[in-house]
């Protein structure tokens, strides 16, 4: 199969390292390609970015996806935990369309009753605190945690970034007994097995996890009875 990776911010050494992190977890056979729109933030932290990326993201899906030169992928992924323009996508399209929060979320309820997010700043829990409401799972969460760590900062302080983010799951397993702990930033994906080798818990990655989800969903078939456009099925 052959999976879309949409960065929706416009920093493109953060959608090349989503894109390793996306073929690191694909299946044989599975093709990766990543994208991001030019015209967005170059990093979308809170409500007010997240508004401000939709209409580069809705062109760049629309003629990457519904485009008369699209390549006919097999399901698309939003890789931004925030989830940005997700339900809307969904709508836009005839294939599977996935958020990596929300894929974060259903494989972290599948290994535990209860888990912990980290995320990045403050001012992004209000978001997914809402998505989780949204999406039903907000009993399963027992906390939404701010590292405090700004997003480019994954990219151009790794080591200071990992450190901070380990000391929030320190907190988070002492205060909050999660079962599983969710990244919540796709520029956290290559510190999800180191940190689940140090906490001995699943520390949950949502890009490795919209990529499970997408080859789940691929095998199923489900992509048959999808609704797009105008209500049209596939």
């Amino acid at each position: 199969m052959h999976i879309l990776v949409i960065n929706p911010n416009s920093t493109e050494t953060m959608t090349r390292s989503i894109e390793k992190a996306a073929r690191d977890a694909a299946g044989q056979g599975t093709r990766i390609t990543a994208i991001n729109p030019t015209d967005t933030p170059p990093a979308i932290q809170g409500a007010e970015d997240g508004a401000a990326a939709l209409s580069g993201l809705f062109r760049l899906f629309e003629t990457a996806v519904n485009g008369p030169d699209a390549p006919g992928y097999d399901a698309c992924i939003i890789a931004c935990f925030d989830d940005t323009g997700l339900m809307a996508l969904k709508r836009r399209a005839r294939i599977p369309v996935i958020g990596i929060g929300e894929a974060a979320f259903h494989a972290a309820m599948l290994v535990g009753e209860g888990f912990s997010v980290i995320t990045t700043l403050g001012v992004s829990i209000p978001v997914i605190e809402t998505n989780l409401v949204t999406y039903g799972f907000m009993r399963r969460c027992r906390r939404v945690r701010a590292s405090e760590v700004p997003v480019l900062a994954l990219e151009s302080d790794k080591d200071a970034s990992a450190r901070t983010i380990a000391g929030e799951i320190e907190l988070a397993v002492e205060e909050d007994r999660p079962d599983a702990i969710v990244l919540g930033c796709a520029g956290m994906a290559d510190l999800a097995d180191a940190l689940s080798e140090r906490f001995r818990l699943p520390v949950i990655d949502g890009v490795a996890a919209a990529v499970a989800l997408s080859e789940a969903l691929h095998a199923v078939r489900v992509d048959r009875w999808i609704r797009g456009p105008e209500g049209r099925v596939a």
